[in-house]
C-alpha cells in the first residue's frame, strides 16, 4: 500500500446532493427546491460536518421567511411585527374583484373610487387618493404641488425616522426645494410668513411634519395649523399616524388620553389644510397605505401624476383598507380591528387573563411566574411619550432568545433580570400557546 493510500487526512467525500436534501428534510419544514439549494451551499462550504452544515443553512433561511409571531412585547404598533396586526381569514372563495371595473355600466371604472368617498366620509375632505406608504404619499404630493418650487418646513420638524428615512431627502426627490424656517423648538407663523414674502421665494406650500418617533417639550411653540391656512398658500399636513378623527366616536366613552396630543385628520382638514396625508397600518389599524385626503384641485393633480402609477397600491391592500374604513362608518371599529381590540381592553381583563396563566404555570409546571403591572405603548411613531396601563407576565431570567424559537415564535422583552410578555399586545386567543411556551422555558 502506498503512503498516500494510508493517508487518513484526505477531505471527507461530500454526500450526494439528494442524500443531503432528505437529511435537511427531517429536521427543516422548506419546499425541496430550497433543500436542494441548501444542499448544494452545504457541499460547497468544503465541511467537514456536511449535514449540520446543510441543516443550520436551512434553518435560517426558515427563519427568514415572514410568518406570523405573538407580540408580547407590549408595543402594540410595533413596526418590526408589521406594525397593525390583521385579523385571521377563514377559507374564502377564490373570485376576481372589481378593482377597476364599474359594475353598473359595465366599463373600465378607478380603483380609488370607493376609497374616496369613504375616507371623505370620515375627515370631511373633498376628495382622497391612496397609495403604498405614507412616505410615497408624501413624494407624491410634494411632485404634483411643488415640484420646481419653494416648499416650507418648520426646523423642528425636519424630521428622519425609522430606516434612515428623511424628510429632507424625500423633498429633494420630489423635485422641490426645502425652504427651513423657525428654530428647532420654537416656529411662528410670521417666520413661515417672512419665507412666503421674501424676495426671490417660490413658495408653493407650507408643510406640516408629524414628528413621529420623538417628542419636543419645555420651551416650545408651534403655529396652530388654522394660522398657517390663513398665509396665502396651501398647507399640506403630514399627521403620520393615521388618527382619522380625534373625537374617537367609534369608542364608547371619551377618546382616551394618550391620544389627546395627536393630530388627527379630520380635524386638520376642518382647520383649513389643504391636504393630509397619513399611514393606513397604525392608528387606522389597517393594511400598509399611504392616504392622501384634501382639495379636489390638489388630490386630482396627485391621481393625474406620472408617479402615481408607480405608487397605486393592488387590489389586495385596497379591498382591506375599504373593509376597515366601512368599520368606522359602521362604529364597529372595537370589534373588527385588532389594533382597537388591544388598545382599549380593559386592565381587569388583562389582569384576569393573566392570572389565569400565572397560576396555571406555577401550580401545574413549578414555576415562580408573577403578573406585573406595566405599560404597554401605541408604537410606530404614533403618539410618541404616551402609554397605556397594562399587565405582564413575569418569569426570572432572560428567556427571550427561547421564546423565539416556539413553534410560533414569541417576541417577549427584559427588564431588571426578568422576562415580560406584556398581555396588551397578543390576543386573548394566543395565551395558551403563551402557556405551552413558558413552560417549556429552562
Amino acid at each position: 500500500m502506498s503512503p498516500a493510500d494510508s493517508d487518513t487526512s484526505s477531505p471527507q467525500r461530500p454526500p450526494s446532493v439528494d442524500a443531503l436534501a432528505r437529511t435537511i428534510a427531517e429536521h427543516v419544514e422548506l419546499p425541496a427546491p430550497l433543500r436542494v439549494r441548501c444542499a448544494r451551499m452545504a457541499i460547497g462550504s468544503g465541511g467537514p460536518d456536511f449535514a449540520a452544515t446543510a441543516i443550520a443553512l436551512a434553518q435560517s433561511l426558515q427563519l427568514t421567511m415572514v410568518q406570523p409571531v405573538i407580540n408580547a412585547t407590549g408595543v402594540l404598533l410595533h413596526t418590526n411585527l408589521g406594525r397593525a396586526p390583521h385579523a385571521p381569514e377563514g377559507p374564502q372563495t377564490v373570485r376576481a374583484s372589481s378593482l377597476e371595473f364599474d359594475v353598473a355600466t359595465g366599463t373600465r371604472g378607478s380603483r380609488h373610487s370607493s376609497l374616496s368617498v369613504l375616507i371623505s366620509e370620515l375627515t370631511g375632505a373633498q376628495d382622497a387618493v391612496v397609495v403604498n406608504n405614507n412616505a410615497a404619499a408624501i413624494l407624491l404630493v410634494l411632485a404634483a404641488t411643488s415640484a420646481g418650487r419653494d416648499v416650507t418646513i418648520a426646523r423642528g420638524e425636519s424630521v428622519e425616522i425609522g430606516g434612515g428615512f428623511r424628510i429632507p431627502d424625500v423633498l429633494e426627490q420630489s423635485g422641490a426645494r426645502l425652504i427651513d424656517v423657525g428654530t428647532t423648538n420654537r416656529t411662528r407663523a410670521s417666520d413661515y410668513r417672512k419665507a412666503i414674502e421674501k424676495r426671490g421665494n417660490d413658495v408653493a406650500c407650507i408643510m406640516r411634519i408629524h414628528p413621529s418617533n420623538f417628542h419636543m417639550q419645555g420651551f416650545t411653540e408651534q403655529a396652530p395649523l388654522a394660522e398657517l391656512a390663513q398665509l396665502g398658500v396651501p398647507v399640506i399636513a403630514d399627521i403620520g399616524s393615521g388618527l382619522i378623527d380625534a373625537r374617537c366616536q367609534w369608542l364608547a366613552g371619551p377618546p382616551p388620553q394618550w391620544l389627546s396630543q395627536e393630530p388627527a385628520a379630520a380635524q386638520c382638514i376642518q382647520a383649513g389644510a389643504a391636504l393630509v396625508t397619513f399611514s393606513g397600518d397604525k392608528l387606522l389599524g389597517g393594511p400598509q397605505c399611504g392616504i392622501i385626503a384634501g382639495s379636489h384641485e390638489l388630490v386630482a393633480a396627485c391621481r393625474t401624476h406620472p408617479l402615481m402609477r408607480a405608487l397605486r397600491p393592488g387590489s389586495h391592500v385596497i379591498a382591506s383598507l375599504q373593509e376597515v374604513l366601512l368599520s368606522y362608518i359602521n362604529k364597529t371599529v372595537t370589534t373588527d380591528i385588532p389594533f382597537w381590540q388591544m388598545a382599549t381592553i380593559s386592565t381587569d381583563a388583562l389582569r384576569v387573563r393573566g392570572e389565569k396563566i400565572v397560576t396555571s404555570l406555577n401550580q401545574n409546571f413549578g414555576m415562580n411566574a408573577q403578573l406585573v403591572p406595566t405599560q404597554a405603548m401605541p408604537g410606530a411613531g404614533s403618539t410618541p411619550g404616551s402609554f397605556i396601563d397594562s399587565f405582564a407576565l413575569s418569569v426570572n431570567g432572560n428567556h427571550v432568545p427561547q421564546l423565539r424559537k416556539h413553534r410560533i415564535p414569541i417576541i417577549a422583552r427584559t427588564e431588571n433580570g426578568q422576562t415580560l410578555l406584556d398581555l396588551r399586545s397578543f390576543d386573548a386567543r394566543d395565551d395558551e400557546e403563551v402557556l405551552l411556551a413558558l413552560s417549556l422555558v429552562k
